[in-house]
């Protein structure tokens, strides 16, 4: 996640939706970051965004008040992401939305006596509602190098981990490319719609931006 995270940012893109719903491992365990619906480009340097957006549980103090933002609000939600590995719960919880923000803004995050001091010190740095002092913020002029640097992490090899050298600590039994048992059946039973594409629309694209994929679907495209 951290390596993924450090790509898009590299690339100038904000991810805004860190959570475990997101994460998925592919065929051989391998970690992947799914659905990037809510990323924003572009943002380099003293460049900021300030869209309201994300999932509530998991959005920065930064975002929840309105104020311009960058990627630390990614290490944030890491930070969030994380705290629910390590510890099994949410570290911020309320009634409602509205309280769920205030404890975001507010409150300080319970760290059971068990976490070891490493895990505890990433959180914490993590977890800065300060976003300028948050471990891998642009403003403090931090980086993922510098998340990648906590101890928390170091005895992971990142080089080995980005080849995909390192044996995943849980292989999912897949059966073939299509098996889909992991999934819950309530959404794999159900039959696909797919709302047809008004031709008008259709036609007033410019077609030649689909020129070379190996497959066209004549639904969709004005062929």
């Amino acid at each position: 996640i951290v390596s993924g995270l450090k790509f898009l940012h590299k690339k100038g893109i904000v991810y805004r939706d860190l959570k475990l719903d997101n994460i998925l491992l592919d065929f051989n365990g391998h970690v992947r970051i799914a659905d990037f619906g809510m990323c924003k480009l572009q943002i380099y340097l003293d460049k900021t965004a300030d869209t309201f957006c994300g999932t509530p549980d998991y959005m920065a103090p930064e975002i929840i008040k309105g104020q311009k933002y960058n990627q630390s609000v990614d290490w944030w939600s890491f930070g969030i992401l994380l705290y629910e590995m390590l510890v099994g719960k949410s570290p911020f919880s309320g009634c409602d939305e509205d309280a769920l923000f205030w404890s975001i803004c507010n409150e300080q995050p319970q760290y059971p006596r068990y976490l070891s001091v490493d895990s505890k010190s990433v959180l914490v740095a993590l977890l800065d509602k300060d976003a300028s002092k948050r471990l891998g913020s642009l403003e403090a002029n931090h980086s993922a190098e510098d998340v990648i640097r906590h101890p928390f992490f170091s005895s992971m090899d990142w080089c080995k981990l980005e080849r995909r050298e390192l044996e995943p600590p849980y292989m999912p039994r897949v059966y073939h490319p299509l098996d889909t048992h992991y999934f819950d059946k309530h959404f794999t039973k159900e039959k696909p719609r797919l709302t047809p594409v008004d031709k008008t629309i259709l036609q007033s694209m410019d077609q030649s931006q689909f020129d070379g994929f190996t497959y066209t679907n004549p639904n969709v495209t004005d062929s």
